[in-house]
């Protein structure tokens, strides 16, 4: 059967289309949906654990049975205006403007980034490219607690984590960390903090491969 889900906010601007059409077997439920339409839209992959399903203008559980003609809506949160969540992992590209759009907010003074990009070289050997692989499900907690702990300990602080994984080339980035805060010397604590904490705490290891063939891991960004 051929379902038509609408699209808001964030999910929106990734397809760039304000609905999508998937078909999928008949007796399909809301939760089997979701892995569907991240398979055929992996863009909107990182979101849809965060989103909730709406059929005829109400949520409903991951056991409803959805049928064709009925208005299905996929709908991102809408709690405290942020757009995505602020811990996130993603197979695609980062997007700075995401992380930025995560924390800014009217009491910010001052927003501090950090990108952690790819280099040429490492151990002595020219880099081909990373991999990096997660205990995701314990990642993005830890992630989390981070962002939770830094935050209570700073007012006015708001803090993004977002990293990439899988197989990146040299210049492409492994990690965005935004803060933003009252002052400028709050921001650049609360980016200093997560960044050491992320490369201390969490499940999060690269795979280093230089062009001559050799490989090693490593912990972190």
């Amino acid at each position: 059967m051929k379902l038509t889900i609408l699209l808001f906010a964030g999910l929106r601007r990734r397809l760039g289309s304000d609905h999508l059409e998937i078909d999928v077997p008949a007796g399909t439920t809301a939760a089997a949906l979701l892995p569907l339409i991240a398979r055929a839209h992996p863009q909107l992959a990182d979101q849809l654990d965060v989103a909730r399903l709406a059929v005829d203008h109400e949520f409903v559980d991951g056991g409803a049975q959805l049928r064709e003609g009925v208005e299905i809506a996929l709908i991102p949160p809408v709690s405290g205006g942020h757009d995505g969540p602020a811990a996130r992992l993603q197979h695609q590209p980062l997007q700075l403007e995401e992380a930025l759009a995560r924390v800014r907010h009217p009491g910010a003074g001052g927003t501090n980034i950090f990108i952690g990009d790819v280099r040429s070289s490492s151990h002595g050997k020219q880099i081909a490219h990373l991999e990096y692989e997660a205990y995701a499900p314990m990642a993005l907690k830890v992630m989390s607690a981070i962002i939770a702990r830094i935050e209570a300990g700073s007012p006015g602080v708001r803090l993004a984590i977002h990293h990439r994984l899988g197989r990146l080339e040299v210049g492409e980035s492994a990690v965005i960390i935004a803060a933003a805060a009252p002052h400028r010397a709050e921001a650049f604590d609360a980016c200093r903090a997560a960044i050491e904490a992320l490369k201390r705490e969490v499940p999060i290891w690269k795979r280093e491969v230089a062009v001559d063939g050799e490989t090693w891991f490593g912990r972190g960004p």
